[in-house]
């Protein structure tokens, strides 16, 4: 049962690879397994602690893992990829791509196209996943509905980079991996907890953005959609949940633009940039900010 689980992940991810080759049927009722799979694991997962609290090394993986994935989807995918915030050398390009991938939130380039498409018609019609057509489809329903990413129009220079097609194409294989590690550390339970839990979390962070992040929070930056700052989201997710500044400013490196915006993303990217790993980091002047800048708020 347990290697079933593992193999369906694993299986989850190429439907997601193939999606386009597939009946449409196949795609969502695999695609709906996959997204409660790691939901149910997690029930398991508490289910579990009722009789043996979790040990060290699982908690370790989940956070480890959590974090490292994590930044993989928000710098790697997010900043780097999709809006080119910052350039990186060619090994540390690749370790983002991997942890990206190990998220298990599809083909980079599928997921840059998906991201540029809702800059280019946030909260109007063409938004892939906008909440103007509700909250469950902002979501989840989306990927539901298999929207096929509109990869020549949006990401035609992606196309291009041998490296990045690479990890596009072996998209599984770093599922895979990213399960693997765990159970190889920790067994059984360094899988659920490292793997089948640690991507539940992510999952249901990456889609609160997508979804919270245009809902509720605040504006301070006059905007053509509804994107919000949540400092919640932003805690959870590397600094992703600071959206309306994001919206403002779609290339730069910093989501966070305070003090009191913590962005660990941001934050890892000027150490990078410290240790000359990565050039190129694009931040908007001040006085442009604050031009932009609102004087008040509005929830």
């Amino acid at each position: 049962m347990r290697y079933a689980l593992v193999a369906f992940v694993a299986g989850a991810a190429l439907v997601k690879v193939f999606q386009h080759r597939l009946p449409h049927v196949v795609y969502q009722g695999t695609v709906a397994i996959a997204l409660l799979l790691p939901i149910g694991a997690t029930f398991y997962a508490i289910w579990l602690l009722w009789n043996e609290w979790v040990g060290g090394r699982e908690l370790a993986l989940f956070l480890g893992l959590y974090v490292a994935t994590g930044l993989g989807t928000n710098v790697g995918f997010h900043r780097m990829l999709t809006h080119r915030s910052f350039e990186a050398v060619a090994p540390v390009k690749a370790i983002f791509l991997a942890l990206g991938s190990m998220a298990n939130q599809g083909r980079c380039i599928d997921w840059a196209a998906h991201h540029l498409k809702h800059h280019a018609h946030s909260d109007r019609e063409g938004d892939p996943h906008s909440p103007m057509h509700g909250f469950f489809h902002a979501y989840a329903g989306w990927i539901l509905r298999g929207s096929p990413p509109e990869r020549e129009r949006y990401c035609k220079r992606l196309l291009e980079d041998r490296l990045v097609l690479f990890f596009d194409r072996t998209t599984a294989l770093w599922v895979v991996a990213g399960l693997a590690v765990p159970y190889a550390v920790a067994g059984w339970h360094g899988l659920l907890w490292g793997g089948l839990v640690r991507i539940a979390f992510t999952s249901q962070v990456a889609f609160a953005v997508n979804s919270i992040g245009h809902m509720f929070g605040s504006r301070p930056f006059r905007t053509k959609d509804e994107s919000r700052n949540n400092w919640f989201l932003a805690l959870l997710s590397f600094g992703d949940g600071w959206h309306n500044n994001h919206h403002a400013f779609p290339t730069m490196a910093s989501h966070g633009m305070r003090r009191r915006e913590l962005d660990p993303g941001g934050l890892l990217i000027n150490l990078l940039e410290r240790l000359h790993l990565v050039r190129d980091v694009k931040r908007p002047p001040e006085r442009l900010v604050e031009r932009r800048r609102r004087n008040e708020a509005f929830a």
